[in-house]
C-alpha cells in the first residue's frame, strides 16, 4: 500500500494500554508496530468511583515508553481514546489532563456509543462492502460492547453495557479458584445484561460475529496453544462455542497461579479471564452462534481510520 499517514493510537482501556502505530492509506491500516501492557486503570473504578493512583501510575509509566516508540516511527499525528474505566471516574478529566502535558497525548473520553462505532469501523474495515449483518463483540475490562451492522456503513444497532471482564471479576469472584456459585452469578447478570439490552430481534439479525479484544483474541491462542503469540494465527481465528465451554471450564477450576501458566494466555490476563470467558460464552448462546470469527482489527484500528479522516 501507498505510504499514506503515519499515525499512533493510544487506547486507554480498563484492563489494558495499548499502542498502534500505524500508515493508513485508502481506508486500510498496515500495522507498523502494536503493544500491549496489562496496567488494570480501572482497578476498583467499579467500587471507588475514581482512579486508584497506583494504577494511573502505571499507565503513566507505560506511556512514557510508547512514547519512544511513537518518536522512534516519526508519526505524524498521535491521538488517544479513554473508555469505561476513565468515563466512570471521577477523577478521569485530572488523569487525561496529566497525560497530555506530560507526554502529549490528548486522550478523548469517548462515550460507549462511539467506542462501539469505532469498534465496528476496525473490525469490518478489510472486509468487502455490504452483505448480512455482523455482530462485532468488543468485551472490554469495564463495558462489553455490541454493534451490529454491515460493512461498509455505519452501525444500524449498538449498546454499550456493564458486562466488563474486570468489573464482574470484581463483584463476583471472590475465591481463588472461584466457585460455582460465583460463575453462575456472573452468567446470570451477563445473560440478564444481554436480555434487557439487546433486543431479540436484533440478535435474530445478526448473521455472524466478530470478537475483538483481549479476552477473545486470548482464548483463541488457548485453544491453539500457542507457546508464543501469533497475530496471525488470531487474526480470523473460528473459536467454537464448545472449545469456549471447556477452555472456561478447565480454567474455572484453577487457582490463579496454576491459570497464569496456562498455555497460549497472557499471565496478566489470569485474574480477568474467567470472567471474560463467562462473558464471550453468554453472548454466543444469546445469539445462538456456534462459534465466532477473532480479530486483531479493533478500536486501534477504527481510531486510527478516523484520525486520518476516512
Amino acid at each position: 500500500m501507498t505510504e499514506g499517514e503515519r499515525i499512533a493510537v493510544v487506547d486507554l482501556g480498563t484492563n489494558s494500554t495499548r499502542l498502534l502505530v500505524a500508515n493508513v492509506a485508502g481506508g486500510r491500516v498496515e500495522e507498523l508496530e502494536r503493544h500491549t501492557e496489562i496496567t488494570r486503570l480501572g482497578e476498583r473504578v467499579d467500587s471507588a468511583g475514581k482512579l486508584a493512583p497506583a494504577a494511573m501510575k502505571r499507565v503513566f509509566e507505560t506511556v512514557e515508553s510508547f512514547r519512544e516508540r511513537i518518536d522512534a516511527h516519526g508519526a505524524e499525528k498521535i491521538v488517544g481514546v479513554a473508555t469505561s474505566a476513565v468515563r466512570d471516574a471521577k477523577n478521569g478529566e485530572a488523569f487525561r489532563q496529566e497525560l497530555a502535558d506530560r507526554f502529549g497525548v490528548e486522550a478523548r473520553t469517548i462515550s460507549g456509543a462511539e467506542e462501539a462505532r469505532l469498534s465496528f469501523l476496525g473490525a469490518t474495515s478489510g472486509r468487502p462492502v455490504g452483505g448480512d449483518p455482523l455482530l462485532v463483540l468488543d468485551i472490554g475490562g469495564g463495558s462489553t460492547e455490541f454493534v451490529i451492522g454491515v460493512p461498509g456503513s455505519d452501525p444500524t444497532f449498538h449498546v454499550s453495557t456493564a458486562a466488563g471482564s474486570v468489573r464482574q471479576t470484581e463483584r463476583h469472584l471472590a475465591d481463588d479458584p472461584p466457585t460455582e456459585t460465583q460463575l453462575a452469578s456472573v452468567a446470570g447478570e451477563v445473560a440478564a445484561i444481554i436480555e434487557a439490552e439487546v433486543p431479540r430481534a436484533v440478535r435474530r439479525d445478526a448473521a455472524a460475529g466478530i470478537a475483538v479484544a483481549g479476552t477473545a483474541t486470548q482464548l483463541a491462542a488457548v485453544d491453539q496453544r500457542l507457546e508464543q503469540y501469533d497475530p496471525d494465527r488470531v487474526h480470523g481465528y473460528r473459536l467454537d462455542r464448545y472449545a469456549v465451554e471447556e477452555i472456561l471450564a478447565h480454567l474455572a477450576a484453577l487457582p490463579l497461579a496454576e491459570r497464569r501458566a496456562i498455555i497460549g494466555l497472557n499471565p496478566a490476563r489470569a485474574p480477568t479471564i474467567v470472567a471474560g470467558a463467562i462473558i464471550l460464552r453468554e453472548a454466543m448462546r444469546a445469539f445462538d452462534f456456534d462459534w465466532m470469527e477473532t480479530s486483531e482489527a479493533d478500536i486501534l484500528h477504527g481510531a486510527a481510520l478516523q484520525a486520518a479522516g476516512l
